[in-house]
């Protein structure tokens, strides 16, 4: 994965957190959603199955800041 789609998961994942807390989600499930959205993010643009997508993410290590 290059540079500049782990800055655009990245900013899916920052966005979606921020809406989910905004929502009173806890931290845990606006991580989960965060995940996510990073994930569908990469599926769409790589065509890969969201199973694959989600665990691609999850390596990146992203966390709530």
């Amino acid at each position: 994965m290059d540079a500049t789609t782990r800055k655009l998961i990245a900013e899916a994942y920052d966005e979606t957190i921020s809406e989910a807390l905004a929502q009173g989600r806890s931290g845990e499930i606006a991580h989960r959603e965060g995940i996510v959205a990073g994930a569908m993010f990469l599926s769409s643009m790589t065509g890969i199955e969201d199973a694959a997508a989600i665990a691609e993410v999850e390596k990146l290590g992203l966390t709530i800041q």
